[in-house]
């Protein structure tokens, strides 16, 4: 473990490159993560190469040789969201988040919006609402229940109509698409 009392040399060219291949070896990421990851590295330590640092630069470099690739990354991280019930808006937003361009998201999302229902009802059986509660919920907790799924990423109008079901209703036979 180095001194805490000594600073850390400031990195070079290798130093970057070595960071950025760990980072990508460890972590699925995107191009603007792992940017920000090598941004972040040069703030703490400095800069000592003999041009200026190009982290955007290194990102595009490791998306050419296959190491990174934000396609992937978005089908992967949308259909996770999804299995675990967040909406259409809430995986929008973590993708922009995840910095992937919106031409690759929009590719994503109709895929998403077509699984909304699906989505919503894996949410509610998680958190027991509506036909997956032991009860009718009076109307204080059917507004936080449905809060929670708007908060989720899910239609108001389809978030309205699973916490208004009875407990023992088959929610697939109630919303699906006509």
């Amino acid at each position: 473990m180095p001194d805490p009392r000594r600073p850390l040399p400031p990195l070079n060219s290798a130093d970057l490159e070595r960071f950025a291949l760990r980072y990508v070896e460890r972590y699925a990421t995107t191009r603007a993560k792992l940017a920000a990851y090598l941004s972040r590295k040069l703030r703490e330590r400095g800069w000592d190469g003999e041009k200026s640092p190009d982290p955007e630069g290194l990102a595009e470099r490791m998306a050419g040789l296959g190491y990174v690739n934000d396609r992937l990354y978005a089908e992967s991280k949308a259909g996770a969201m999804a299995r675990r019930g967040l909406g259409a808006r809430r995986v929008r937003e973590a993708l922009r988040f995840a910095g992937i361009e919106e031409e690759d998201a929009a590719a994503l999302i109709p895929s998403i919006e077509e699984a909304e229902v699906s989505s919503a009802i894996a949410f509610a059986k998680r958190k027991r609402i509506g036909p997956f509660g032991r009860e009718m919920a009076e109307r204080p907790l059917q507004e936080k229940q449905m809060a929670a799924m708007i908060r989720a990423g899910h239609a108001p109008a389809l978030a309205r109509a699973i916490v208004r079901m009875a407990p023992g209703d088959d929610p697939e036979a109630t919303l699906a698409p006509s």
